[in-house]
């Protein structure tokens, strides 16, 4: 997994061309923001929907964040990639959402539940690096169906550090900040998530499960017509 030191993970990425885009979004130009909008908007409407499983409340939450990002463009700074600063605005507004239906008293991310040291749990020696392993896995619609539902039956701490931390890219830190909890306590439930991914996958494929990467889903699950992920 990529691992940044008081940097954010995406800002080396952002491009020239990309931060052209937000200087001229932030002088008016409403075809800039348009534009910003096309780049973006498919991945945050994954996000949101793999957090909250449902299409409405995903839809919403994707209007919900460009709509904040027109209203506070000025506060963006470039300290990180304007897809990062994006996907925080549509986290804290999925957590809205979360916390409403209750799920937050069980999940308690405020609290620090967690051991802070990840030495207490057992790694078994056939999980493998997913940054060193092929995605062949994940090429196909029905085999990613498979590892988005495996993603679903995550319960939800464990889930969202994973969307955040290895799908979206945000770093401890970032992930840290966003779901109100310690760094260790990311670390240590990023670790939980991946053991139990890899468990589900194991069962169903064999050891190539293993072997699976959690980028691949940053494409996002398996889309409909209108290139947004179609819930299973």
């Amino acid at each position: 997994m990529r691992e940044q030191s008081g940097q954010d993970t995406g800002s080396a990425a952002e491009t020239d061309g990309e931060a052209a885009l937000v200087r001229r979004a932030k002088a008016g130009e409403l075809a800039a923001f348009e534009e910003l909008v096309s780049r973006h908007e498919g991945k945050v409407f994954s996000l949101a929907w793999r957090m909250l499983r449902n299409r409405h409340d995903a839809e919403d939450i994707t209007q919900q964040t460009f709509m904040k990002a027109v209203e506070h463009l000025d506060t963006y700074r470039g300290e990180a990639a304007f897809g990062t600063w994006l996907m925080r605005i549509a986290t804290y507004a999925a957590l809205k959402i979360i916390r409403k239906r209750g799920g937050l008293e069980m999940v308690s991310l405020e609290a620090s539940t967690e051991p802070d040291d990840q030495g207490t749990i057992a790694r078994p020696d056939y999980i493998a690096d997913w940054r060193e392993s092929p995605d062949r896995l994940v090429r196909n619609r029905e085999t990613g169906r498979v590892i988005e539902d495996a993603l679903g039956e995550l319960d939800e701490k464990h889930r969202l550090v994973f969307l955040l931390r290895d799908v979206e890219g945000l770093s401890v830190r970032e992930t840290a900040g966003a779901l109100g909890i310690s760094e260790a306590n990311v670390k240590v439930r990023l670790l939980r998530a991946r053991l139990q991914l890899r468990e589900k996958l194991t069962r169903l494929f064999g050891d190539p499960a293993t072997q699976v990467r959690p980028h691949a889903l940053a494409k996002g699950p398996h889309t409909a017509s209108g290139g947004r992920p179609e819930p299973a």
